[in-house]
């Protein structure tokens, strides 16, 4: 290695792996360039220093972007393709014909609080961020910007859970217009398996064994949800329905998709649906719930398997991959059903005839008494899901299609 001063400024030129590498200190002082010396020799020892003879780096951002892109094509879904394209063209806009080497901090930090002053929201941004990231690190340029870029704050939220009133009257909206027959029929899948939106769009009929009553989800946002679900009353009554449909159209063929695409009126079984936003909009608006977000429905659903007190791994195993942070949450659901149960049995005397009895065995089990919602005499809970009128007219459970 050697430190050569080129008029007021220290240079350095080392060799690291058989590697040769030329940078300038920038600066004027003998100590702090040994110092800044060392630093890039270990940068580059661990493979975080970009020779500025490597070709990426002295590509600009759009040629250097389009080739990492083409480098991952083949290990990312279509969707995740299409998403990052996406996120390229604004930083396109900005940084497209500046070489890797010549982008600064103080570029990326502009080119942020350009995007702030917008109306973008913040996670956007981050995600724009993202990918600026795996361009630089591509080129070894990332570890100049660590220390100096953090992402923007992001409010995380992890869903909402409907009350029985607001699923009962999304339910009974859903039945009144067959317009919203998809919409109807993804979201019953969706409150009685967990499903996301795009495993429920991915189904094919090959997914699909009616007689153990399961469907296999084969492509998902993670590996981990790559799952098997069996299919209780009113998600096969769903499925059913959706075979019969598909019988209508000639799209029962294995390969078909469950939700096929449809182009003004005409069905295409080997595409699958892309979206039922339109339908879902209007059917959670005029069920008064405008605010509530398909993916919702999966969050309630999770829900609602804590509270018939299933286990995490349980709701793994059903659900696919779910998050330490909605883990902990469900968790929280469990404990405070378990306290309530608890704080029951201290505060709460039953009364006969509106005079208090005692915690007597034989009052307490022979006594026609009426506890909440539940009716304990007929051993009967009306929060069960017969009323919930989520059962599209078919056959019976368990029957084969057709």
């Amino acid at each position: 290695m050697a430190l050569v001063k080129r008029g007021r400024t220290w240079h350095t030129h080392f060799f690291v792996d058989g590697q040769r590498f030329r940078k300038s200190l920038e600066t004027s002082d003998w100590r702090e360039a040994q110092k800044a010396e060392k630093k890039l020799i270990a940068e580059a020892s661990q493979g975080k220093l970009a020779l500025l003879s490597q070709k990426f780096s002295k590509l600009t951002f759009k040629e250097a972007a389009d080739q990492n892109l083409a480098e991952r094509i083949g290990h990312l879904a279509p969707r995740s393709v299409q998403t990052e394209r996406e996120r390229l063209k604004p930083l396109c806009a900005v940084f497209g014909s500046i070489k890797l080497h010549r982008i600064t901090v103080e570029m990326v930090r502009t080119y942020m609080a350009d995007r702030k002053s917008g109306t973008l929201a913040n996670k956007t941004i981050n995600l724009e961020l993202a990918v600026l990231r795996g361009v630089l690190k591509r080129a070894k340029l990332w570890h100049l910007f660590a220390d100096e870029i953090k992402p923007l704050p992001v409010h995380t939220q992890i869903g909402r859970a409907m009350t029985l009133d607001e699923k009962l009257r999304l339910a009974k909206t859903a039945a009144t217009k067959s317009e919203w027959q998809n919409a109807r029929l993804a979201m019953v899948l969706a409150l009685n398996t967990t499903m996301r939106a795009c495993e429920i769009k991915a189904i094919r009929w090959s997914d699909v064994d009616f007689l153990a009553g399961t469907v296999t989800i084969r492509r998902s946002k993670t590996e981990a949800g790559q799952r098997v679900i069996p299919l209780n009353e009113d998600a096969l009554r769903a499925i059913q329905e959706l075979y019969r449909r598909a019988s209508a159209i000639g799209g029962t063929h294995p390969d078909h998709y469950v939700f096929p695409a449809c182009e003004n009126g005409r069905f295409d079984a080997t595409t699958p649906q892309k979206s039922w936003r339109s339908g879902w909009r209007s059917l959670r608006k005029a069920a008064g719930l405008a605010a509530l977000r398909f993916h919702d429905l999966r969050h309630h659903a999770i829900t609602e398997l804590a509270e018939s007190q299933a286990s995490d791994a349980t709701i793994m195993a059903i659900a696919g991959h779910v998050s330490k942070q909605m883990l902990e949450h469900y968790s929280h659901v469990r404990l405070d059903l378990k306290r309530k149960a608890l704080d029951g049995l201290a505060t709460r005397r039953r009364t006969l005839a509106g005079k208090p009895t005692g915690y007597d065995t034989t009052c307490d089990t022979t006594q026609s008494l009426t506890d909440g919602d539940h009716d304990i005499s007929h051993g009967k809970d009306w929060s069960g899901r017969e009323d919930l009128n989520l059962r599209p007219p078919g056959p019976e459970p368990g029957a084969l299609p057709g």
